[in-house]
């Protein structure tokens, strides 16, 4: 039984956390000996380009997140927002240092929208560009043509991925076997390239280059875009099931692959123009490109879930404003569809194709968003390898070093290509950046306001035991609070506007905790007040949906039953209006901007899971 789940787990990880490394060698090769970088296709560069790939395949992918970065685990859960999430936490007091994580795990956050972006576009276009290989006269059908596979998987969104999920490994797996095969199939016509696996030939490619390495090595690193996701997907597939597909059938299927396109370049020079269709014989050609079409959807698929995943979790960490989340399957916690983010990702796609025109040029843009997140993620292991396991400064050092040079050059390289589109990711990542900024700034000034007007619970509470003249209800309200042991602004209203109280009046807090999930067992904690008062506190885990009805049943078993039907929910909907400039507590354009995100914030009615029929929101003016 235990090898069959994990036999069904490496089936399912292959589709979503392979689609997009698997699909590089698309277009990794042809980019390495563009004109632009200098390389010219001799038997040497050949050799040495294919032994490039395969040792960073070997040292960024299985050295680095393989062997290291997916033990850096929060409680089974991965990606940039786990890994920041648990290196925030051991710089707890220490707020500066606190601080300055936060925000280079935002920006690396950030840097994931612009890949969620740029890898659909660059996959689909590579792909569908095997028409012109095909058939030239189709090459003005490409462009469209692509946009409309684009439009189409987007607009699929809104069904889940339950229903085709199941078909993403097998196809991929015959995509794996495809370019194992004909990679195997060049290779025995020109076994030279094997000499590839000497690493000195790697060493002398790379010193040859000069001050050309950082083009060669910008182009290069595109043959490891995809290696966050075996991190990011960890929570859903266990690190077992992603080690497995990696060295047993990921890998070597890539390295046949790359190596059968040298095989191809060291027969045919001419055939840099596209050497991975032109590795297929000419009959197999358009299957080829049906097949490798079927991929760079999967691969898209597996990014644009993962920019669903990532939004969930920053808006539970407060980096951004409540969103819309639908939940698209019943039995899987992780599969989730948020819409404006759908339709964001959307137009940003269509522009980059219509932009950038073909894969090669939108490929100078690609790498500085994957390097970006891959430096970031390799600064947060530092600090959980350091302080949250405990090993000595040397340990830390020695772990990571490495793997930040390699990340450093590699970003260096592709920053060479800012003027030429690399400026695309990077000004995606900034718009997003400061909206993550002025959001959780914006946050953190709304509740210093409110608090400064705030009352302790108890008190007040005390204070209402001598009004017996106030009138009682006789139902249960829950008043929504954003900190727990102060009277909620909906609460004051309510008396005020109604002269009123319920005769069972919860004052509910929702706190989000660092670590993916909590257990059920302990989801809510009560504490009675007296008087008809209740504080109750419910924890959830950044991965997680809030649900407000679930945990209040979930109160009966702490002696707090709470009847669902006979329950009023009070929120508080703050309008946050502008100070006069001279006591404003941030630029004004930033006021305006937090302003309009607070408009737009999705409804704490939908996100909280609340009851339509059984909520009630007064209004608070708030200046900021």
């Amino acid at each position: 039984m235990r090898r069959q789940g994990t036999a069904a787990l490496t089936l399912a990880a292959l589709g979503v956390v392979y689609g997009d490394i698997g699909t590089s060698p698309l277009y990794t090769i042809k980019e390495i000996f563009k004109p632009e970088t200098g390389v010219a296709p001799t038997p040497e560069n050949i050799v040495g380009a294919v032994s490039v790939v395969f040792w960073l395949l070997m040292v960024v992918v299985t050295l680095k997140y393989v062997t290291l970065i997916m033990r850096a685990s929060n409680r089974g859960e991965g990606g940039i927002m786990a890994l920041l999430a648990l290196a925030s936490q051991t710089a707890a007091h220490q707020p500066r240092l606190r601080a300055r994580l936060l925000l280079l795990g935002a920006f690396g956050a950030a840097l994931f929208y612009g890949d969620s972006v740029l890898t659909p576009a660059i996959s689909v276009l590579s792909a569908v560009e095997g028409l012109e290989v095909a058939a030239p006269a189709l090459k003005p059908w490409v462009l469209p043509l692509a946009i409309g596979i684009l439009a189409g998987l987007f607009m699929a969104q809104s069904r889940g991925t339950a229903t085709v999920g199941k078909w993403f490994g097998p196809v991929i797996i015959v995509w794996f076997a495809v370019l194992a095969a004909v990679g195997a199939w060049q290779i025995v016509q020109a076994p030279q390239v094997l000499q590839a696996i000497d690493p000195r030939h790697a060493w002398n490619f790379l010193a040859a280059r000069g001050w050309g390495l950082f083009l060669a090595v910008g182009a290069v690193v595109l043959a490891v875009t995809g290696a966050e996701a075996l991190y990011a997907d960890m929570g859903h597939f266990g690190k077992r099931p992603i080690r497995i597909a990696w060295t047993g059938l990921v890998l070597p299927s890539l390295a046949l692959n790359y190596a059968g396109q040298g095989a191809l370049l060291l027969r045919d020079s001419q055939a840099i123009e596209n050497p991975f269709y032109l590795s297929f014989p000419p009959a197999l050609l358009l299957p080829a490109v049906v097949i490798a079409t079927l991929a760079t959807i999967i691969a898209s698929q597996a990014v644009i879930s993962g920019a669903y995943s990532l939004t969930q979790q920053a808006i539970q960490l407060g980096f951004l404003p409540r969103l819309q989340i639908v939940h698209t399957s019943t039995h899987e916690r992780g599969q989730v569809y948020v819409p404006a983010v759908n339709w964001i990702l959307l137009g940003a796609v269509v522009l980059a194709c219509l932009g950038f025109g073909n894969s090669s040029a939108m490929a100078s843009a690609y790498g500085i968003a994957v390097t970006g997140t891959m430096l970031i993620t390799t600064v947060l292991t530092y600090f959980v390898v350091r302080r949250a396991w405990g090993y000595p400064r040397w340990t830390a050092i020695g772990a990571t070093a490495l793997f930040i040079t390699l990340d450093a050059v590699l970003l260096a390289s592709c920053s060479l290509k800012v003027h030429e589109g690399g400026w695309f990711p990077l000004a995606l990542a900034a718009g997003v950046l400061v909206v993550m900024t002025t959001w959780k700034r914006g946050r953190e000034l709304l509740g210093e306001t409110l608090r400064e007007d705030q009352l302790p619970l108890r008190e007040f509470v005390q204070t209402l035991a001598t009004q017996d003249a106030l009138l009682r209800v006789d139902r249960t309200a829950v008043f929504m609070s954003a900190e727990p042991g102060v009277v909620p602004q909906a609460l004051l209203h309510n008396m005020k506007h109604n002269l009123a109280l319920h005769r069972r009046n919860l004052v509910l807090t929702v706190q989000y905790h660092e670590e993916p999930t909590v257990p059920v067992a302990q989801r809510v904690e009560i504490e009675e007040i007296g008087h008809g008062f209740w504080q109750v506190v419910a924890h959830f885990g950044f991965a997680e949906q809030p649900d407000i009805p679930q945990a209040l049943r979930l109160c009966a078993e702490h002696g707090l039953a709470v009847d669902e039907f006979a329950t009023s929910f009070f929120l508080s909907r703050e309008t946050v209006v502008p100070r006069p400039q001279a006591r404003a507590q941030m630029p004004r354009w930033r006021q305006k901007l937090f302003e309009a995100l607070s408009r737009n914030a999705g409804r704490a009615v939908d996100y909280f899971g609340l009851p339509d029929n059984a909520v009630i929101e007064l209004g608070t003016r708030v200046q900021l």
